[in-house]
């Protein structure tokens, strides 16, 4: 029981990580490599918020998760659109704006076992047997909520049809009227929102550092590239299989094998079916 709880939650964790990845790719098809800088950065802007200037602790993550959608739309439009288009530089780019975030923090002194975000709900509940803290119960309850509400928004409101177009065929959607580039903002934005969103609900159960950002943009990437790259359901086909794997990893080996099952499962999905689970690419590449 205590398998199936934690594997339950350790996959909506993942399915937070890399929601924002996902949607960002399946819009704009830019492989934002700079999403666990921008999920770093909430932590650490809202600690600073709230500990430094003093702000209640709702206003300081919702001021934290408005900064960093403004920074990934900002991002977008001083740097990533001029190398749109370009796989390698858009994947060296963004990694590169990642790379001087993180170690900016670091070099800033940000480092260490002293930032920490307070908890939503303190306590703990017996489940089935199983202790379980309120935090990761609010974070399954955060994770389900948001699934739902990607949904009704990418199909029943105006912008997120626009990005569901642009997601299915770019060119159709171009002339229908659809701006591309303003898509992408918005979807780069409400990605690094998203990764905030994460951020926010995840750190509390740990303490926020520089490398728990590298960690983030992997567990992302193997989600993403098992799931599919561009398919939000196959993201969160992924997250579940990777998340029990790694409590099962945890269970019966060692617990720093967790990010050998991500790596892993990168590796294998690559040899054995490069589109993923429920992706499209390569397809035509696999039949041949």
């Amino acid at each position: 029981m205590d398998i199936l709880i934690y594997g339950l939650i350790n996959s909506v964790a993942l399915v937070l990580m890399a929601i924002g990845f996902s949607l960002v790719y399946g819009v704009s098809r830019l492989p934002n490599f700079a999403h666990g800088a921008l999920y770093i950065t909430t932590g650490f802007v809202a600690w600073t918020f709230y500990n430094t200037l003093g702000l209640h602790y709702a206003l300081a993550i919702v001021l934290a998760v408005v900064t960093t959608a403004v920074l990934g739309a900002a991002l977008y439009r001083l740097i990533l659109i001029r190398v749109r288009g370009m796989p390698i530089s858009e994947i060296i780019a963004s990694y590169a704006i990642g790379l001087a975030i993180l170690e900016g923090f670091r070099y800033f002194g940000f480092k260490g076992s002293t930032y920490i975000l307070p908890v939503f709900v303190s306590g703990t509940l017996d489940l089935f047997g199983v202790t379980v803290d309120y935090q990761r119960l609010v974070m399954v309850a955060i994770g389900a909520a948001l699934v739902v509400g990607l949904y009704f928004f990418t199909h029943h409101t105006r912008i997120g049809l626009g990005m569901t177009a642009i997601a299915q065929d770019e060119r159709a959607a171009l002339m229908l009227g659809i701006n591309s580039d303003r898509t992408a903002v918005i979807a780069l934005a409400l990605g690094s929102a998203l990764a905030g969103l994460a951020a926010v609900t995840l750190l509390p159960l740990g303490n926020i550092t520089v490398t728990t950002g590298y960690d983030v943009l992997i567990f992302a990437l193997a989600v993403c590239v098992v799931g599919g790259l561009g398919s939000w359901v196959g993201s969160i086909l992924a997250a579940f299989v990777i998340g029990f794997a790694q409590i099962l990893t945890v269970a019966y080996l060692k617990p720093h094998y967790s990010m050998v099952v991500a790596l892993g499962a990168i590796l294998i999905v690559l040899i054995v079916k490069p589109s993923g689970l429920l992706g499209k690419q390569k397809e035509l590449e696999e039949r041949v």
